[in-house]
């Protein structure tokens, strides 16, 4: 059991509220030890490879700030009144493209979702609203933030309900060098040219979100100390244990609900996700393939039949897939998010699927197993054997397990 803090929102000090936030979002919350006795760190929010492409910038009437995470601590780079309180969620892509390749532009657009909900649900939990702003002008926020070339502005978080900070008298620009990766950069032109294509917004599009009622991201109450606690100790599950354990029906539906609750965006319209389930042991649900139908909360039989060969295989061969209670095929209706936002809706259908992915992490979590994204499966494969059309428009983006992890016993909690 960590020690948790006193509530920050309650203090009215807007330090203290940042710092919890992000302690409960984006901080190291564990350290792991390799065979040969090095020790690496694990974060709040996941990250392929663990690899941890996005960066966390503020912007707050006191000025512009850039989050440390090795030391927990805000660098400030600039003074002056930058409005109300914001993060600015970017992405460095070497940082994965050096092992992932071209599919690393997937990669950090999943961690960008995933980043957004962890800072989201923390400051639900410190009693906050939050909304996502991914309709912007690339270049302009790129420019006011003082970014790096190599470094992309993915998406804006406003935090509404915080403590109020200062407002600094005169604007001042402090810069700062950020740290170089290695002294060599490999060019990926498929990488660059998709991140080109979606810098683009569509015409008559606007920056900024409409208000809607707001709706819950839990459907149970979990509270600010429970959450603290359950977001340091979130961890992605390397396997599962299989055998005979198994989730309930009513947890299974707690999943679901959580991970298809309405997201606070601009660009969010209705979601394009869709979830498609290969359910291995949950309770009075038999094996199979489960289309989940969102409107009707229902599961909609595809595939019946043990599925974990076959979730296993889809998954680059990967067992966890099939170890797990259940995994998830998350695909993506490209298509509509073309029709309405672009070639920049590519990032929208990508930053719901770690959206979904984080909820997923944080539900399972509370419920009493774990859980793990997984980037790596056949597209084509996942498609065929789910009876997704090229003529859709949609595709698998990504794949989700849960389950009871295997114990790492490498792992020492921060």
């Amino acid at each position: 059991m960590i020690d948790l803090p006193a509530d920050p929102k309650q203090s009215g000090d807007w330090l203290d509220f940042l710092s919890s936030l992000l302690f409960y979002s984006a901080s190291i919350s564990a350290t792991k030890q390799t065979i040969s006795g090095q020790r690496y760190a694990l974060r709040v929010n996941p990250s392929s490879g663990n690899l941890h492409p996005t960066e966390f910038h503020a912007a707050c009437p006191n000025g512009l700030y850039h989050y440390r995470v090795s030391s927990h601590m805000l660098e400030q780079r600039a003074a002056g009144d930058h409005g109300p309180l914001k993060f600015l969620l970017t992405t460095i892509a070497w940082r994965e493209a050096w092992k992932y390749q071209s599919r690393a532009y997937r990669y950090c657009l999943h961690d960008v979702g995933h980043a957004w909900q962890s800072l989201a649900l923390a400051a639900q939990a410190m009693g906050c609203e939050t909304a996502a702003v991914g309709i912007f002008d690339d270049d302009s926020v790129a420019s006011s933030y003082g970014l790096a070339e190599d470094e992309w502005p993915m998406l804006l978080v406003e935090i509404r309900g915080a403590p109020e900070c200062p407002v600094a008298g005169s604007r001042e620009w402090f810069g700062g060098v950020p740290n170089g990766l290695s002294a060599e950069v490999i060019r990926y032109p498929l990488i660059e040219e998709m991140h080109a294509a979606t810098k683009k917004v569509v015409a008559g599009q606007k920056a900024g979100w409409q208000a809607k009622a707001p709706a819950p991201l839990f459907s149970f109450d979990l509270g600010y100390g429970r959450y603290g606690e359950i977001a340091r100790r979130r961890r992605s599950a390397l396997d599962f244990r299989g055998g005979t354990e198994s989730i309930s029906n009513d947890q299974l539906r707690t999943l679901l609900d959580v991970a298809m609750s309405p997201l606070q965006s601009d660009f969010y319209d209705a979601g394009y996700i869709q979830l498609y389930l290969y359910v291995h042991r949950v309770q009075d649900v038999a094996p199979g393939v489960y289309k989940y139908l969102r409107e009707e909360a229902r599961l909609e039989l595809v595939k019946s039949g043990d599925q974990r060969v076959m979730a296993a295989a889809l998954s680059l061969g990967q067992d966890l897939a099939g170890n797990s209670c259940i995994t998830f095929s998350m695909i993506g209706d490209l298509e509509r998010a073309a029709d309405l936002h672009g070639d920049r809706g590519y990032r929208y259908v990508h930053f719901q699927a770690g959206a979904i992915g984080q909820r997923l992490y944080l539900a399972a979590e509370s419920l009493g197993f774990q859980s793990t994204g997984i980037g790596a499966f056949f597209d084509d494969s996942v498609n065929e054997y789910l009876g997704i059309t090229q003529e859709s428009g949609s595709q698998v983006v990504y794949h989700f397990a849960c389950g009871y992890a295997v114990p790492d016993d490498r792992i020492v909690a921060g």
